[in-house]
């Protein structure tokens, strides 16, 4: 099966539960109006979203198992996904997190944490380089340490540019990016907590020359390349369902703008409207973003 886009990183089953009232306060009752058990994850949700919008994809990281095996085999037998570099283990359910939600705020729980303590079984594989030769671009999530990175010296290798989320200046997965995503968030929380965002663009855009790009929920991306002044560039306005998978759609829609040759304004503005239109749909995978809604609302906003 050939693909556009090959994608390393988390694949798992998410359990979404959406109250029909407020968040879930300390020993009250909540009632559940819609549950669902569906593809998540960075690399699960932008394969998702890329394939609506017509984009093949191959992806691998995650270890899959006896629960999230058949969920995906199931979601995307009709779609241009290939599951076949996922590695199923048949002692293993595979990776799921549970996520409630309430109005736009939700808040996600799972065994992440658990991956990484010292003695446990690694849970993820390590790229094939036949995959990467064989795609357009791709897309790399930051959370497997050496696989990561083997994933970004292989695509060095082979010439295949590539998304990256999350990454610190010093890493050679950002410095060998041709874009990085980072949120306000992952900043705020871990990766430059005391700097200023003028700090925080320059120390990214200095150490690479690819796009960096900084998002901020509903607050003004800024993006830019090294020696360029810092960019900023206004979300879409929509009305709000859910935030789940916002941040993950705007990578699958950089990976868009990359596979097509898109210039850096154009694909800021996209990626964008592709994560407007994610929250404003509840649940995400079931009613990704489609080409024709991602042009019709770029149209609308010019």
């Amino acid at each position: 099966m050939s693909y556009d886009v090959y994608m390393h990183g988390q694949v798992l089953g998410t359990h979404i539960f959406r109250l029909k009232g407020e968040f879930l306060q300390p020993d009250a009752y909540s009632e559940i109006r819609e549950k669902y058990f569906l593809p998540g994850g960075e690399t699960g949700t932008a394969a998702t979203v890329l394939a609506s919008l017509g984009v093949s994809s191959k992806i691998d990281g995650t270890h899959i198992g006896t629960e999230v095996a058949p969920l995906l085999k199931e979601f995307y037998k009709d779609k241009p996904v290939d599951l076949s570099s996922l590695y199923f283990d048949p002692v293993y359910e595979g990776l799921m997190d549970y996520v409630v939600v309430a109005g736009i705020v939700r808040s996600p729980m799972g065994f992440f944490q658990s991956l990484y303590e010292p003695g446990a079984t690694v849970r993820w594989n390590m790229p094939k380089e036949e995959d990467i030769a064989a795609c357009k671009v791709a897309a790399i999530d930051a959370c497997f340490m050496d696989a990561t990175e083997k994933t970004a010296e292989l695509c060095v290798k082979h010439g295949k540019t590539y998304v990256t989320i999350d990454c610190k200046h010093d890493s050679y997965v950002h410095q060998h990016s041709a874009i990085n995503v980072v949120s306000r968030e992952s900043i705020k929380s871990y990766l430059y907590p005391d700097m200023s965002m003028e700090e925080i663009y320059e120390k990214l855009t200095g150490t690479t020359d690819g796009l960096v790009i900084i998002t901020s929920g509903g607050n003004d991306m800024l993006y830019g390349r090294k020696g360029q002044p810092m960019k900023r560039m206004k979300p879409f306005s929509v009305e709000v369902k859910s935030t789940l998978g916002a941040g993950d759609t705007f990578k699958a829609g950089c990976v868009y703008g990359l596979l097509h040759g898109m210039k850096d304004d154009e694909l800021v503005r996209f990626a964008s409207a592709c994560s407007a239109i994610a929250i404003s749909r509840f649940p995400l995978p079931l009613n990704p973003p489609t080409m024709e809604e991602v042009k019709a609302l770029m149209e609308i906003a010019v």
